[in-house]
């Protein structure tokens, strides 16, 4: 895979023999490839393989010169080495960084995936007042088939001429998404908007002036004189008898000019593919408007897993973190089918639920973990192997967030700012708050120093408290186990000033890592892409033996691993639990009544705990170092019952006991009846059957 860089007016301080011995590859330092020197890159797409071109400011022109070149036939990837490394005042230091970026330039695409599918045949809503909403639905009727829904006169009313038609009432729900938006109103006016004409005169008529020029009367104003009635026989539009009725509609797009604050149409962060809001100034929203006609794809970004789903057992709830950070409200419990359900229409794949998922039921699939996991140890790998020293990695998303790193590279070569230090590493994801504990631990075990997650405001709240708790849980691991220092950082930026103020401590900070680097690859389940990562970090602590603990107590609420502690007094040994448990960290033996642990299964779910109907067990967060934790233990025993007739052991001493108790005072359960309670199932049927005092269906 050829590569070509390219430095305009050497703007930076390139060392390509130092490059090309990194990615083992012969490199030749251009300054116009897409002018004077562009026959290097005709020559380049000619050849079979692909070509890394380290320009994207002259992107658009090398795909045009692409096209007119006859022969070419190379796929051309671009990366940005220039705002993100050579614009920086420690640029001389950036070689290393530098050849990383053009490594992971270089690593093949992901795989495809499935992808969701949306059409819209152009069929959309304008909703407002009805002045500003006809205004609206005048820039976009050329593409698009218009309806106005009126939610008052505004300060001019509606123009004279109709030129689209008009819905009014009240309005009760917003669903869907592009293409398959549903609309409720209630018609509760008494005026007809299909049969009004907007002849005026039933507003000249009102003497309340309860009419406005929106044609909707307001019903608090009216004093009920009907001169409105009277004249509109004609056209016969008003009707105070008419009942209100519900009616719905379905839209493909939906322009919203109401205020965000005043209408809880959608209330989530992400507001669904197709749909809207303008304050009527930024005309960018309705050129993304008129360009939602045809027919839409994109990837679906999740893959669920329902075995390994820790949400619900037996309609009791254990885990909603993935409900519950879901800013688009595409994910909705169903206990009753014990799962949760993922609407693929209303994501928007920032991979938040896969974040939070202690168990790798939701993983984020595009790019797959494996694929990204690549990413992440190529960079690595490549950046220490040409010499750089103390690696961040920088994550963030393609959009803000590359943003404010190129900002910030251009501030650095007018010399307003520092610009991105030479050992901070920026990656690209789809969203700041796709990866979490599985991958930031492995890139630690990879060689990171530390693994900065970047935000700019854009994110919905909900994210930044989950990506703290997992770093918290994450930190609190590699401090437990002796690694100094701190690892995990999430930068909120809203300006490429604020972003290059907290970038410089980084570069300046050494905490303690692995001597040793991981040589494991991240996988698609995300346990156990984790416990590689921990079994790595446990190997390689700095601390003495004599000075490792016996475990590391984790935060609450957040935590993927811990224990169960049972309380053996209040356990009957029911196994409900082991039942309910995901996970299988709790299991039963078929050979003596015994309640046994996997530590290592255990995802913290709290199911268990819900389950449990003596409230006999609760959870510990943490992580037990040493083999135990692998090993299966029993954590709870007791004697079996022998039945009373035939001395056959069957349930738990404590069971049987509590039933007895429980069951001692009722009517049905007296003399004989409560003592059959004492023997197995067949003795029960022998002894019913046998006693001379009892009914027999012979004997009906």
């Amino acid at each position: 895979m050829p590569t070509l860089i390219c430095d305009c007016n050497q703007t930076m301080p390139l060392d390509a023999k130092a490059l090309g011995t990194a990615l083992r590859e012969d490199l030749t330092l251009h300054s116009t490839l897409c002018r004077r020197e562009a026959g290097a890159f005709q020559a380049a797409v000619r050849g079979p393989g692909e070509v890394v071109v380290a320009c994207t400011q002259e992107q658009r022109l090398f795909g045009e010169l692409g096209q007119q070149t006859e022969g070419a036939v190379a796929p051309v990837r671009f990366v940005n080495i220039r705002e993100t490394g050579g614009w920086s005042r420690d640029a001389r230091e950036a070689t290393p960084k530098i050849a990383a970026l053009l490594a992971m330039a270089r690593l093949p695409e992901p795989p495809p995936v499935p992808t969701v599918t949306y059409r819209s045949g152009g069929r959309a809503l304008v909703i407002g007042p009805v002045d500003a909403a006809e205004r609206a639905a005048a820039l976009v009727s050329d593409v698009l088939d218009v309806t106005v829904f009126a939610t008052g006169p505004g300060q001019a009313g509606g123009a004279q001429a109709r030129r689209f038609p008009v819905l009014g009432g009240r309005l009760r729900q917003i669903t869907g998404w592009l293409g398959a938006f549903e609309i409720r109103w209630t018609a509760d006016n008494p005026i007809d908007l299909d049969l009004c004409t907007r002849c005026n005169a039933c507003v000249a008529a009102c003497p309340e002036n309860a009419i406005g020029l929106d044609y909707q009367i307001d019903l608090d104003a009216c004093t009920g004189h009907r001169a409105c009635v009277k004249a509109c026989q004609v056209a016969g539009a008003i009707d105070f008898q008419r009942e209100a009725e519900e009616q719905t509609e379905r839209f493909d797009l939906v322009l919203d000019l109401r205020a965000a604050d005043a209408t809880p149409t959608f209330v989530q962060h992400a507001l669904p593919q197709g749909y809207f809001r303008w304050d009527g100034r930024d005309p960018g929203v309705l050129l993304r408007l008129r360009d939602m006609v045809g027919e839409f794809e994109k990837p679906r970004f999740f893959q669920y897993k329902q075995k390994l789903c820790a949400h619900s057992r037996n309609e009791q709830i254990g885990c909603r973190a993935c409900v519950d950070i879901c800013s688009a409200e595409a994910i909705r419990s169903e206990p009753a089918r014990q799962q949760i359900q993922v609407n693929p229409h209303l994501c928007v794949g920032c991979g938040a639920c896969t974040t939070v998922c202690p168990t790798g039921a939701l993983t984020y699939a595009y790019p797959a973990v494996p694929d990204l996991g690549q990413r992440l140890r190529t960079v690595l790998s490549t950046y220490l192997a040409a010499g750089g020293k103390a690696p961040v990695l920088l994550l963030h998303s393609q959009d803000a967030g590359q943003a404010m790193v190129d900002e910030l590279g251009r501030a650095a070569q007018l010399k307003l700012a520092h610009g991105v230090p030479a050992s901070v590493i920026p990656v690209p994801l789809w969203h700041s708050a796709s990866t979490g504990i599985d991958l930031w631990l492995s890139a630690i075990a990879w060689g990171a120093r530390q693994v900065a997650v970047l935000t700019t405001g854009a994110e919905a709240p909900q994210y930044l408290d989950g990506l703290r708790a997992q770093m918290d849980v994450a930190q609190t691991l590699l401090q437990g186990l002796g690694y100094t220092g701190t690892h995990l950082h999430l930068l909120q930026a809203r300006t490429a000033q604020d972003l290059d103020a907290l970038l410089r401590p980084l570069a300046a900070q050494r905490p303690a890592v692995p001597a040793v680097t991981a040589r494991h690859a991240a996988v698609g389940e995300k346990r156990s892409t984790l416990d590689m990562a921990l079994d790595h970090l446990i190997a390689h602590t700095p601390l003495a033996a004599a000075q490792q603990p016996e475990a590391i107590a984790l935060p609450a609420g957040a935590s993927p691993l811990g224990s169960v502690v049972v309380n053996a007094d209040r356990c009957t040994l029911c196994m409900s639990c082991v039942g309910a448990c995901p996970a299988s960290a709790l299991l039963d033996n078929p050979q003596a009544p015994q309640l046994r642990f996997v530590e290592k299964n255990c995802v913290q779910c709290g199911l268990c705990v819900q389950t449990c109907p003596e409230d006999a067990l609760s959870l510990v967060p943490r992580l037990l170092l040493g083999p135990a934790r692998a090993e299966t233990r029993v954590i709870n025993a007791t004697k079996p019952w022998h039945c009373v007739r035939c001395h056959k052991p069957f349930g738990t001493l404590k069971a049987i006991e509590a039933m007895l108790g429980r069951l001692s005072g009722h009517p049905m359960f007296q003399g004989e009846a409560l003592e059959r309670l004492k023997m197995c199932g067949d003795c029960r049927v022998i002894d019913l059957y046998s006693a001379s005092g009892e009914t027999k269906v012979t004997d009906l």
